[in-house]
């Protein structure tokens, strides 16, 4: 086949969409209906529209994009392998394959040119928003005249299935409050979903919907129709103060005589098209149907310019830079710690240490903490969802992030969890900035998923999740956590650390701060509490590891060991000087973090928590799951695995056992 019997462009597109059948077929599972319907808007984006790198992955100047649509990631796959990105036949070849750089749905760290993981749906239109909000915020901090150095678009491609998640219209509604212009999210709209014809379960306006939301809305009647799509894109970037939706009416399947178009289970939406369907295709693309993984040669020379466009336009931002550092020198030196992800000398000085003189909760230390941050570390940002004056997480003296004013560090989230969630993973993977978001800890079930989704892509954010117990009190067991803690310390990849007090927690937000290798949570009490005696010599060593000694036996080796978390490990410090006074040593551990202290060497693990001292207690207000591995066999777990009630705080936490006579008796029947 040559370039004269068809153009490039459509060469080009037909390469794709035989790509993504014959990956699909080899693997004998994928989802290949969206790539071939969805074919030419990917390659409008990636050889005409955008600005990237393939030589480059990670330049931080380029435009993002973001197949919100994950399950048809042989589209990216086959767009990044074309662009020259370091994702050879061989790994096309391999997709959904062990080991392979093209899993089932895209991942971020894992294959180059992917820069969001996407699949569960809706997802991906949330961290494209905090994509754009990123670079709004970088652009407003730190271009001067003359050195736009911050300036690039966001792009998504979303699917029908995208647009029904809740998750999607509360990231919509953000970004039309927040007016990101730079922001254009392509709508495959082909009218299937898994199930069949998306009328079975979704028949709303969503052209008036985002309208509504404040966005530009285009459509664009046929989704073959290449330079309509290039129209819809310009029309798109010429919009400054909206977000754009573009509507692309699509075919299914495109090109397959028996499935395109066609929903349920006997579509292409999930399923290889089968050998002789995919040779029919083939054939009604003009291409021959013998061929497997067949790109021709023009092809590939049409991308090398591609390639080599993106080269020249990355070695030309370099030289703005140059530049850049050569004009605004202090404001370089900004720029390049926070693109690196470092902090500046001193960043931690100003944190807090408590003398004892007065009870504090660690939600107010840890507001006094992240304040003290901010004052040094110029690219720390975030909010919480409608509840800053609970949540403690305002930065005081800084701007408000809005439009006008995107150099602010305060963001108002809303009431708007999962959104929150998902945008501050798009701004941790924009880079550039540290971003943080607080909300009540019993909601931690909203932003679940992105939270799943930052400890797979390892994104250094960080949760502040406040009112962490039935010490919540009279709300009531709506908002008193019980199985939240177990539920968070279970996911693989995100470290827990709730703090005992305001020492730990300022030592907890230093470690928050520092960390660059996953998402952190840091759970803390609405309620006062003293500053356990030694935490402020012990705490800053003792968190980073997760665990440490606060009170220990007078003479010789304890009778029993109590291992706690939070608000309680004043009651086992008060529990263990009452067991003291009746002649019992008692060595009292806190265990701010799981994560961190199971990180330790077996030394150090065995110098704190003692092997062959078997009395153990765990003492934490919260569902006492997972707690075995530390008490053993012969240990017990004081805990709750009921749900809360409504009383004042210290009655339930009272009524509910969290008390010295009910720790003491359980340590004496122990022993």
């Amino acid at each position: 086949m040559s370039v004269t019997q068809k153009s490039i462009e459509q060469l080009s597109i037909d390469t794709i969409r035989t790509l993504a059948i014959d990956a699909i077929e080899k693997a004998k599972s994928g989802h290949p209906g969206m790539p071939m319907g969805a074919a030419p808007m990917g390659y409008q984006l990636f050889a005409r529209t955008m600005k990237h790198n393939p030589s480059n992955p990670s330049w931080i100047n380029r435009d993002r994009f973001v197949l919100s649509a994950g399950h048809g990631s042989m589209l990216l796959y086959a767009l990044l392998h074309l662009s020259g990105y370091d994702l050879p036949l061989e790994e096309i070849k391999n997709f959904r394959q062990w080991g392979s750089k093209t899993p089932g749905h895209p991942e971020y760290g894992h294959t180059p040119g992917v820069d969001a993981t996407t699949g569960p749906l809706g997802q991906g239109i949330g961290m494209a928003v905090g994509m754009a909000m990123a670079e709004a915020q970088l652009a407003a901090t730190y271009n001067r005249e003359g050195f736009p150095i911050i300036d690039h678009y966001t792009y998504a491609i979303c699917g029908d299935g995208d647009l029904m998640e809740g998750v999607a219209g509360e990231a919509a509604s953000l970004a039309g409050h927040l007016k990101l212009g730079k922001l254009i999210v392509l709508y495959d709209s082909n009218d299937i979903s898994l199930d069949g014809e998306l009328n079975l379960a979704f028949s709303e306006n969503v052209a008036q919907r985002f309208e509504a939301y404040g966005w530009q809305v285009l459509r664009v009647d046929d989704g073959n129709d290449l330079e309509a799509i290039a129209k819809a894109v310009e029309a798109a970037q010429a919009e400054k103060s909206k977000p754009t939706l573009i509507e692309v009416k699509t075919i299914i399947g495109y090109g397959s005589p028996n499935k395109a178009g066609k929903g349920g289970h006997g579509g292409p939406h999930g399923s290889p098209l089968g050998p002789e369907e995919a040779k029919l295709t083939k054939l009604a693309y003009g291409w021959d149907p013998e061929t497997e993984f067949h790109v021709p040669q023009e092809v590939r020379d049409h991308f090398a310019g591609v390639k080599a466009r993106g080269e020249r336009a990355n070695a030309e931002w370099d030289k703005l830079v140059e530049a850049y550092k050569a004009a605004h020198p202090e404001l370089a030196r900004q720029f390049e710690l926070a693109v690196g992800g470092e902090l500046p000398d001193g960043w931690d000085a100003d944190l807090p240490v408590y003398d004892g003189s007065k009870a504090v909760s660690t939600r107010v230390a840890s507001g006094e903490a992240l304040n003290a941050l901010a004052k040094r570390v110029p690219n720390l940002v975030g909010g919480s969802a409608d509840l800053e004056s609970s949540t403690m997480t305002h930065l005081k003296g800084l701007p408000v992030y809005k439009p006008g004013s995107y150099e602010g560090r305060n963001i108002y989230f809303g009431v708007r969890e999962f959104a929150m969630a998902a945008a501050m993973n798009g701004i941790a993977l924009h880079g550039g900035l540290k971003v943080y978001g607080g909300t009540f800890f019993v909601f931690t079930d909203y932003l679940r998923p992105a939270v799943r989704l930052a400890a797979l892509m390892k994104l250094p954010v960080v949760y502040v999740l406040t009112h962490d117990s039935i010490a919540v009190g009279e709300d009531g067991p709506t908002h008193e956590p019980i199985e939240q803690l177990a539920s968070i310390r279970v996911i693989p990849g995100l470290t827990v650390i709730r703090p005992a007090d305001a020492n730990e927690t300022a030592a907890a937000w230093r470690y928050a701060a520092a960390n660059r290798t996953g998402p952190v949570a840091l759970v803390l009490t609405r309620q006062n509490l003293p500053i356990v005696p030694g935490t402020a010599e012990l705490a800053r060593t003792g968190v980073e590891r997760g665990a440490y000694v606060i009170f220990d036996a007078a003479n010789g080796k304890p009778a029993a060991q109590i291992i706690a978390t939070g608000s309680e490990v004043q009651l086992a410090v008060a529990a263990a000087k009452a067991l003291a006074e009746e002649g019992i040593g008692v060595r009292v551990i806190s265990m701010p973090s799981w994560d961190l202290f199971d990180r330790q060497d077996q030394a150090y693990r065995d110098s704190v928590l003692l092997p062959d001292v078997k009395a153990r207690l765990a003492v934490e207000m919260a569902h006492p799951f997972g707690w075995e591995r530390y008490v053993g066999e012969k240990g017990a777990v004081l805990g709750i695995d009921t749900f809360g009630a409504s009383a004042p705080g210290d009655r339930l936490i009272r009524e509910y056992g969290f008390t010295v006579e009910h720790v003491v008796a359980k340590v004496k029947a122990m022993l």
